[in-house]
């Protein structure tokens, strides 16, 4: 059985990938109880649907700043921007900054519609391919330390290229803060602020329903971890402690047991740390569990799952790609697609 998120019924994946209605959270229950003997699901897709609040604001240029590594930078045309992460986080908080027009290419996590058709300069994934980066000739790239290889981005600061590090974390207590530094660094400090103040705002009221609803005690918490999985590449990750997807099940009102069993930024999964979290839930891409031939693929790609109340009680709940890892201006609508919910925890 696999529930719908958003009042569909029991027994069919959901197919409404593109609702945006602003969601009621008595919806978004997307799990029963733990004890139930199937638990599959999938969420909804948040509103992806880009608001600028400034139409082609010009910036201010040149700039110089010192980035989130220590690095100064000065960035004098920003005509041909690359912006890259693996959560597509910074690529729509320039979308929303109003200038949208000027990206010429995007990650394999960009695919809201005014970027969809841009040119991928990702492979495998998300491996940055120098040479489709360079093709584009762009005159910034606005990137963190989530996508490799490290090699491909200091060898655009080489060629020349202004390269602007910023944050890597990934919360609803950042979002304000990471907006700013990117409006910063394309010289429209004003537009950042005021789209700043309107995500922080947003986020103020999803939180706010959350805490509503969300399990008050630890106990009563779903343990969760988030699996990065890319089957065609052999690529299985669990995503820890300041890798972005704590902070997500911190805010879904989940327990994030990355930080108990000391498991820290993205890395290899192991049998080890499968068994040791003992998850009664398991976060996924959309995309990452088909790529491994479903829940039952990942049973037999991972086994150690099944040594685990989630992978006994199939509790996986996966997401699009291009919603949930989402921060800034869609991550309070990508939190409230979500609500952790357990009312027996399997002891």
């Amino acid at each position: 059985m696999l529930l719908s998120a958003c009042g569909g019924k029991a027994g069919g994946h959901s197919t409404d990938d593109g609702d945006t209605a602003a969601p009621d959270i008595s919806q978004v229950k997307l799990l029963a109880d733990p004890k139930s003997h199937v638990g599959e699901a999938h969420a909804p897709l948040p509103n992806t649907a880009i608001s600028p609040v400034a139409e082609n604001p010009t910036p201010q240029l040149p700039v110089t700043l010192t980035d989130n590594q220590g690095t100064k930078v000065t960035v004098t045309d920003t005509s041909r921007i690359l912006a890259l992460d693996i959560y597509g986080t910074i690529s729509q908080t320039v979308f929303e900054l109003g200038l949208g027009d000027s990206v010429v290419g995007r990650d394999i996590s960009t695919q809201f519609d005014e970027a969809k058709d841009l040119p991928l300069v990702t492979s495998n994934g998300h491996d940055l391919n120098a040479e489709a980066i360079l093709e584009l000739d762009p005159t910034v790239i606005l990137t963190d330390t989530s996508l490799g290889p490290w090699d491909a981005i200091l060898q655009m600061r080489d060629s020349g290229i202004p390269v602007v590090v910023v944050d890597s974390g990934r919360s609803l207590g950042n979002v304000g803060s990471l907006t700013q530094e990117i409006a910063d660094a394309l010289g429209v400090p004003a537009e950042g602020k005021k789209l700043a103040q309107k995500i922080e705002a947003s986020a103020k009221k999803t939180a706010a329903k959350i805490a509503a609803v969300a399990p008050k005690t630890v106990q009563d918490k779903l343990r969760t971890v988030f699996l990065y999985v890319r089957g065609q590449a052999g690529v299985y990750y669990m995503f820890g402690k300041d890798s972005g997807a704590d902070g997500l099940i911190d805010a879904l009102g989940g327990y994030d047991v990355s930080s108990e069993i000391d498991w820290k930024g993205m890395k290899p999964v192991n049998d080890e740390g499968l068994i040791a979290a003992q998850p009664d839930l398991i976060l996924m891409m959309s995309d990452g569990l088909t790529s491994v031939g479903g829940v039952d693929g990942l049973l037999e790609r991972l086994p150690a799952i099944a040594e685990t109340p989630a992978g006994q009680n199939r509790r996986i709940v996966d997401m699009k790609d291009n919603g949930i890892l989402l921060s800034g201006p869609a991550r309070p609508r990508s939190s409230t697609r979500w609500r952790l919910r357990s009312t027996h925890r399997t002891p």
